[in-house]
């Protein structure tokens, strides 16, 4: 478990830095886009409200919900007496599998954005999707959010390590992973709502293709 979740940090953290997330200057980094506009709306028309929304919400609730979505470990921890069987294995295999998910989503996302800037920048004429202003191929032709899909089915399969350990599907350890897919609830609602108000053909994308999973019908 601690061998994945170490993966999982290594892919998180190279994703941020090449994005510009990290500067010796900690100040002068790369904001997230929705920061700036979630600061924008009328609840955080005075400074003070967005400050306490960004040490109680950012800096303090978000650094728990880390550690509660890990908890799964210390109840694995219960079953260190029982060896590793396939079930494990097959749990890890699953993990891996939405980390690499979530590598490929960020990959074909990166490149987009990257093409898609160079293409503004160099005043040259955009067609088909860099048109549009949104990826819609690779993986994000099948989910709106690839990347958000694979993250909720990372902790959802550590989870599943507490399962296997104890042989209870339900524990007390499961309430993290809960509050993790509220958060993705809110923060797609969100996201999406800037994407629908800056690109027309959006509203289009979101009834072709599904969420966070693909749509069959």
């Amino acid at each position: 478990m601690a061998i994945l979740v170490t993966i999982w940090g290594i892919r998180l953290t190279y994703n941020f830095s090449r994005r510009g997330g990290y500067s010796w200057k900690f100040w002068a980094g790369e904001e997230d886009y929705r920061w700036a506009e979630l600061r924008q709306l009328p609840m955080f028309s005075k400074k003070w409200r967005f400050t306490l929304f960004n040490l109680f919400f950012i800096s303090l609730y978000q650094q728990h919900l880390i550690l509660l979505f890990t908890l799964p470990a210390l109840v694995a921890w219960q079953g260190a007496d029982k060896p590793l069987g396939w079930a494990d294995y097959l749990v890890s295999a699953l993990m891996l599998a939405f980390i690499w998910m979530e590598t490929v989503a960020d990959n074909q996302h990166y490149r987009f954005q990257s093409e898609k800037y160079r293409q503004i920048q160099a005043g040259e004429r955009r067609e088909g999707e860099y048109a549009d202003g949104f990826l819609q191929s690779g993986l994000w032709a099948c989910f709106r959010h690839p990347n958000y899909a694979a993250e909720q089915g990372i902790w959802l399969s550590y989870y599943l390590f507490s399962v296997v350990a104890t042989g209870r599907w339900i524990n007390w350890s499961l309430a993290g992973v809960l509050l993790l897919l509220l958060l993705f609830k809110g923060s797609a609602d969100f996201s999406e709502g800037i994407s629908a108000r800056k690109y027309p053909a959006y509203a289009s994308y979101q009834k072709r293709v599904g969420r966070f999973l693909p749509k069959i019908f």
